[in-house]
């Protein structure tokens, strides 16, 4: 996927998430409460992220392509890819040598390693 998002894409995406579908004109009144934006601002960002292949707006009716989990897992896939090779245990070792893991995550990540065994 590979698609960059600025702070203020991010926010917007998060709100159609929460209150998805949502009518356009709806989605331009929760913008305008939010974060003070004009009709047009709201319709230029989600022009954008409707070119990325995020959302639709399909009869005037704005939903997600693409979930917000599966959204954040491959983003998160392709930070590991990037600053680690694509090394789960490389990126583990770098997260865990700043921040202990508790016995709950430790039980975490071993039943999600015992499931895709």
């Amino acid at each position: 996927m590979a698609v960059e998002f600025g702070e203020v894409q991010m926010k917007f995406a998060e709100l159609i998430w929460e209150n998805e579908p949502i009518a356009s004109g709806d989605l331009v009144k929760l913008c305008a409460e939010k974060f003070e934006w004009k009709k047009s601002t709201t319709y230029t960002v989600l022009k954008k992220l409707c070119e990325k292949g995020l959302f639709q707006n399909v009869d005037g009716v704005v939903s997600s392509k693409i979930s917000k989990e599966d959204f954040y897992s491959q983003k998160s896939e392709e930070f590991v890819e990037e600053a680690f090779g694509g090394s789960l245990p490389a990126f583990l070792a770098a997260f865990t040598s700043h921040q202990k893991l508790s016995k709950k995550d430790i039980a975490e990540i071993r039943n999600i390693i015992d499931k895709i065994k």
